[in-house]
């Protein structure tokens, strides 16, 4: 007896990945704005994420915690589902969307059958980090832009204010006006 419904096949599998361990993929085309698959696990507040893996060597860059917001971390490492295995990319494919306090990855763009799922996981720095962070959170994405490293990129220090290009004083006149400006602070 048929019942007109088909099955369809799954969206993506987990297997092997060049970039690193584990990776998902897609089994067939995944189209932008599809909510890939929601990233599950344990939640649990920023301390006990912490003291789950205060053991954990410092150089260690692999985690499956995902920051939700000040107070909540999702732990996929304890019931977590293929979420945990979509890698990091510089030039993503995809992109974590918060929605109620719960995480979904979701297409940026129209991705093929056999293209690697990534989304760039942006980890924060912070003023205590070691001087090697970026090496212990190195990127192996292979974007063309690829910034180096998972965490998020160094914020540029600002530019200094140009002057104006209003009249240029001769060499002579900037001696002096720089003299005179020391004498003032002199006095």
């Amino acid at each position: 007896m048929k019942t007109g419904r088909r099955l369809e096949k799954p969206l993506f599998e987990v297997r092997n990945s060049r970039v690193h361990g584990h990776g998902v993929f897609a089994l067939r085309r995944i189209r932008k704005g599809t909510s890939v698959v929601e990233y599950l696990g344990d939640r649990v507040s920023h301390d006990e994420a912490n003291s789950r893996y205060e053991d954990k060597d410092p150089r260690d860059g692999h985690t499956f915690l995902f920051t939700v917001d000040a107070k909540t971390v999702i732990d996929a490492g304890i019931e977590g589902n293929e979420a945990r295995f979509i890698n990091h990319g510089c030039d993503p494919n995809c992109q974590a969307v918060d929605i109620g306090k719960r995480i979904f990855i979701e297409a940026l763009r129209t991705i093929q059958p056999g293209e690697e799922l990534a989304y760039d996981y942006g980890i924060g720095r912070d003023d205590d980090d070691p001087p090697d962070v970026d090496l212990i959170y190195a990127c192996r994405c292979g974007a063309q832009d690829c910034r180096g490293s998972m965490l998020e990129a160094r914020k540029k220090k600002s530019p200094r204010k140009k002057k104006s290009p209003g009249k240029r004083k001769s060499p002579r006149k900037k001696a002096k006006s720089k003299r005179k400006a020391v004498r003032k602070r002199l006095r």
